[in-house]
């Protein structure tokens, strides 16, 4: 039986990945913002065979917080072999050129709130010498383009900061793993127009997390083409990528 804490548990990617793991008996403990959303994925999980679901609300912008409410989720589990942190938010950008105090928030959320919990999560599982840390961020973080910088910047700190944490952790046998999605039919992207053929369902990018966790990757993009896809807009010389609509 192994013991899952899912961070950001509400969101599309998250709850397809709980799913899976209900399905084999895993003890979940499950966190976010919306306690009657939680209430039904937890109920919808036990039917499906978990073990346990447990659930707290976190916000993760209170970072005073943190601390004791992954006390707590270690307490209720006993240990956490896989931790999954999948919150986040899809801001305006157009806002938030026109607002530094939205372009803060935005990077607040997706950036600097994950490193908080990573921080403390990677402390424990340290002492424990064992566990898996499982951090989604995106492919926006792989070079930022004027569509979406703040947002691509927040995920490529986090990203950065996940490539160093799990060099760090390796000697002490916790695995970490940078989690990349493509283009994902998720309420989050409800309102975009993203073409048709890249897009991919939550259950799609469940199964090649659950995969990279099985295999101990240490970056995987999801579906798998966005790590061509992204390869070749990395190598785009500075001069022509500028006038390339992206």
């Amino acid at each position: 039986m192994q013991h899952i804490l899912i961070i950001g548990a509400t969101s599309a990617i998250a709850e397809a990945t709980a799913r899976h793991y209900a399905t084999q008996g895993a003890k979940l403990y499950l966190l976010a913002r919306n306690q009657s959303r939680l209430e039904i994925i937890a109920a919808d999980l036990k039917i499906r065979g978990a073990s346990s679901v447990s659930t707290a609300v976190f916000e993760v912008n209170d970072f005073k917080r943190h601390q004791e409410l992954l006390d707590t989720a270690l307490q209720v589990l006993g240990t956490i072999d896989i931790a999954l942190i999948a919150h986040g938010t899809l801001g305006d950008q157009k806002t938030c050129e026109a607002s530094a105090e939205k372009a803060i928030q935005e990077l607040q959320t997706n950036s600097l709130s994950t490193i908080s919990i990573l921080t403390i999560l990677a402390n424990a599982m340290e002492k424990k010498r064992k566990g898996t840390l499982a951090v989604i961020s995106s492919v926006a973080g792989d070079r930022g383009r004027p569509s979406n910088y703040v947002y691509g910047s927040a995920k490529a700190a986090v990203s950065n900061y996940c490539q160093g944490l799990s060099a760090r952790l390796f000697k002490s046998g916790v695995h970490v793993i940078t989690i990349k999605p493509g283009m994902v039919d998720t309420p989050m992207t409800a309102k975009m127009v993203m073409p048709a053929i890249l897009v991919a369902k939550p259950e799609k990018i469940a199964k090649d997390i659950v995969r990279a966790i099985q295999k101990k990757k240490s970056i995987v993009y999801s579906p798998w083409f966005w790590k061509y896809i992204m390869l070749g807009i990395i190598h785009v010389p500075d001069t022509i990528y500028k006038k390339i609509k992206l």
